[in-house]
């Protein structure tokens, strides 16, 4: 009798983990076929984005009237940016694709940055028509390896999951007429960067990032003792020190400290050893002091930057959090691109983090002209619903990477506040942020 029981329970045992993996298999089977189709979906996409834009561009040398070629080139950049879309969703992370998404990039910087001017004023230089003859050209010929490769895809019924497997592994003997298509068209882009230095067509401030820091270069153990200043309350033995590899932005050392639930990691700059990114992660617990008592926290944080003319702009309270904004300031100017975030605890008013990137990348002396507009030409662009409660110089990044002077309004309208930033040349109304409750702080100054 226990014999049998034991059969029986063997066997309905086997048929579940039957069933079981049956399910299982099929729940995979279902991924990867998910997965499968939006491989495939991108793909093509990316094919026929590519050869619109290549037509997009022929029609635009076509073309004769300044009226119609701003909305074409909007139109090219709009197809550039679906473009890149398409790549970033196509398994090529382990392939080289850098080339070619640069190529997009720019084509869709050069579109937009020409679609925004005033083409009656400023038409197309000859310059720029040679620029957009060797765009063409070039989108034809990565168009034309592109449909190359679509057509052995529909053909042999290609798998971009084969395509997946291959790259991980780097398997010689299974298909990669994929991968061969792909590094084909990469080869085909090779020669732009060539083109862009000698048209410069290239965005501003390519290879440009923090051309202005200062100082000598430091080594390990330097890093180590300025970690140790930043990072409050970690001891040096808990600290550990790494140095960034090639082809970062900036070579850094990276301080990092684990402490049971508490941890986190600094970069610094091999130059000069300038603070770039603190974070420290830990369980916050309920606020005990107030947004007003953290500001105070994160000015006598700043200060040890050693940076004259810091000004707080905004401050912001996310659950247990204070978040607080500095900006460089010189003649009552805010450089609003010179910005520095200090992150700071409520239970204790603890500093958590620190971003001093936008700094350090971007601030240098300027020589600003005074502005064409006065202040209240600069009010009469405001929306009139708008009510200004205050107002200053200041120069932002425009969405073009221009650095350009505006005056700033602080607006309110309702119960939201609004910062506009109204063009000191122009009069063009450049940036319009809302201000979520966020607490507006005054004679802040560092």
């Amino acid at each position: 009798m226990i014999r049998w029981l034991t059969i029986i329970v063997l066997a309905i045992s086997t048929v579940g983990l039957g069933v079981w993996g049956y399910k299982e298999n099929q729940d995979k089977n279902a991924v990867l076929i998910q997965a499968e189709n939006s491989y495939q979906r991108a793909f093509h996409e990316l094919t026929y984005n590519i050869d619109l834009l290549n037509d997009k561009i022929g029609a635009t040398l076509a073309m004769n009237s300044r009226q119609q070629l701003s909305p074409q080139l909007a139109e090219i950049w709009k197809i550039t940016s679906e473009a890149n879309g398409d790549v970033g969703q196509l398994p090529l992370t382990l392939l080289p694709f850098n080339k070619t998404e640069e190529f997009l990039y720019e084509i869709g910087d050069f579109a937009y940055r020409t679609a925004v001017r005033d083409l009656e004023k400023k038409p197309l230089s000859e310059e720029e028509v040679q620029k957009l003859k060797q765009l063409h050209e070039q989108s034809g010929e990565i168009n034309h390896e592109l449909r190359k490769v679509q057509n052995v895809v529909l053909k042999d019924n290609l798998r971009w999951m084969d395509v997946q497997l291959a790259l991980a592994t780097t398997d010689e003997t299974g298909d990669n007429t994929i991968v061969n298509g792909f590094q084909t068209v990469e080869k085909t882009v090779d020669g732009y960067e060539k083109a862009t230095a000698e048209t410069g067509i290239s965005t501003p401030g390519t290879n440009q990032k923090f051309r202005y820091l200062k100082g000598n270069d430091i080594s390990k153990q330097e890093a180590e003792q300025i970690a140790g200043k930043w990072l409050e309350k970690v001891k040096p033995e808990k600290i550990t020190i790494t140095q960034s590899g090639k082809g970062s932005d900036v070579p850094v050392y990276t301080a990092a400290f684990q402490n049971g639930e508490r941890n986190g990691y600094m970069d610094m700059t091999v130059k000069g050893g300038h603070p770039l990114t603190i974070m420290i992660s830990r369980p916050v617990k309920k606020a005990n002091i107030s947004l007003h008592e953290a500001s105070n926290k994160a000015v006598e944080y700043v200060e040890q930057l050693g940076i004259d003319s810091l000004e707080m702009v905004e401050s912001t309270q996310y659950d247990q959090v204070g978040v607080f904004r500095f900006v460089y300031t010189k003649d009552d100017i805010r450089f609003y691109p010179d910005a520095i975030i200090v992150k700071v605890a409520l239970d204790n008013g603890e500093i958590l983090g620190l971003s001093a990137r936008e700094y350090y990348n971007s601030h240098t002396e300027r020589q600003i002209d005074a502005p064409s507009l006065s202040e209240e030409e600069a009010r009469d662009k405001v929306n009139p619903q708008l009510e200004i409660q205050e107002s200053h110089l200041s120069v932002i990044e425009n969405d073009l990477q221009e650095q350009v002077l505006c005056y700033e309004f602080l607006t309110t309208l309702d119960n939201t506040t609004y910062r506009i930033f109204i063009n000191a040349e122009t009069g063009d109304e450049e940036k319009v942020e809302t201000l979520k409750q966020t607490e507006i702080m005054f004679d802040k100054n560092v």
